[in-house]
């Protein structure tokens, strides 16, 4: 066995162990449900690292992802579901059977068409499992830009979308013109789902101009993170805070702060 095996192998040890009778009491009470929570915040972390190029986080944040998977399957093994061995079974038949341009004989002649087959390839999958609809398969789950994103790829691989990106952005104009109506009425029903309405079509354009919503969103909003702490520090060496200045004397500071970056 490998290094790496054997490390992988101590490390469902330790697990069995801690979910073991005289083990650890917390680990023991927890199921497949009560730690999902935990698994998306450590893989929002890893992201962070990444995004941050601190590789020692990024090395730290792998190795919680790695026990979330662990425990998962420890819990599974337990209940009689599954084994760490049927996971990774099917990890690697999946991969083998979705490149078969690299462990068969077929012959693809760029990125493009690796994802055309691997898009055939799921779908043939896919209706072994009797799906009924064409955007079924997305997790309920997933945060709402990055599921919007997705259902409205879903829609365009069947032809179910715009031709050009000046219709989405009419499209957008006529959502905002009737999110304008819902205000007017004071309908807050109606204006929350009008706004819906603008968000998804915000996502669409995202789409056309191959911009990922999540993440650009993610970034506007670190973007305004880090020009509101600038404010901070500057009122604060003004010997004032934020609670304190007005909007007015915020704003002027924030557009010194553009020009500053």
């Amino acid at each position: 066995m490998s290094v790496n095996g054997e490390k992988f192998e101590k490390l469902m040890e330790v697990m069995k162990t801690l979910r073991s009778p005289g083990g650890c009491p917390w680990d023991v009470e927890q199921t497949h449900e009560s730690i999902t929570m935990g698994f998306v915040e450590e893989l929002y972390e890893f992201i962070e690292a990444v995004e941050d190029k601190d590789i020692e986080t990024m090395k730290e944040e792998l190795g919680d992802l790695c026990l979330h998977i662990v425990f998962q399957v420890q819990i599974a093994k337990e209940n009689g579901e599954f084994t760490m061995a049927e996971v990774l079974d099917s990890i690697i038949e999946k991969l083998i059977r979705r490149h078969p341009h690299v462990f068969s004989d077929v012959k693809v002649k760029n990125s493009n068409e690796v994802v055309v087959n691997w898009d055939d390839i799921k779908k043939q999958e896919k209706q072994k499992q009797h799906r009924k609809s064409v955007v079924d398969g997305i997790p309920r789950h997933l945060p709402a830009l990055s599921k919007a994103r997705k259902v409205q790829i879903k829609a365009r691989k069947v032809g179910f979308d715009w031709d050009k990106v000046e219709d989405v952005i009419l499209k957008i104009k006529e959502e905002f013109n009737e999110l304008y109506e819902a205000i007017e009425e004071k309908n807050q029903e109606h204006i929350n789902e009008e706004l819906g309405d603008v968000l998804f079509s915000v996502v669409n354009l995202s789409r056309f101009l191959d911009v990922e919503p999540e993440r650009a969103l993610h970034n506007t909003v670190r973007k305004f993170m880090s020009r509101f702490r600038a404010i901070e520090n500057a009122l604060e060496e003004k010997g004032t805070t934020v609670q304190e200045a007005s909007f007015e004397e915020m704003d002027s500071l924030w557009d010194q702060v553009k020009e500053e970056e």
